[in-house]
């Protein structure tokens, strides 16, 4: 017996075969995921510059300073204040994703409030952890 549509990937090639980007509607879980993946890129490049840090230290004092006084620059500041904020976020991340791996906070509210909880957890522990390391500096 013929099939009346020879070729019936014909229609179908003309759509995509996923949906994609311009389909769905961002939404704060799917930024999550790219930023989720950025944190963890910074995290890298931090522990490069811990490895630096902690190179000069073992190295001569006249490395340890110059490192020193880079950090201590407000570049070298920010710089820093941006890999805790990386750190901290990433953590608040895989701890979203724990939660969900125990079959937990996958329904719609729930899960934008682990959202919400990863960026402001984030926030808010890289300025305490910046409050106590000033104040006890």
């Amino acid at each position: 017996m013929a099939d009346a549509n020879p070729n019936p990937m014909a229609n179908e090639a003309r759509r995509p075969l996923s949906p994609h980007l311009q389909v769905y509607r961002m939404t704060l879980t799917m930024f999550l995921s790219g930023v989720h993946r950025v944190t963890g890129m910074v995290l890298y490049l931090g522990t490069l510059l811990l490895a630096w840090w902690l190179i000069a230290a073992a190295t001569d004092a006249k490395s340890f300073e110059t490192v020193s006084w880079l950090l201590s620059s407000i570049i070298g500041q920010l710089v820093l204040f941006g890999f805790t904020c990386a750190l901290f976020t990433h953590m608040m991340g895989g701890i979203r994703h724990f939660i969900w791996d125990a079959g937990y906070g996958m329904e719609h509210p729930q899960r934008e409030y682990l959202a919400q909880m990863t960026i402001w957890g984030g926030i808010i522990l890289s300025v305490v952890v910046w409050i106590i390391a000033y104040a006890i500096r």
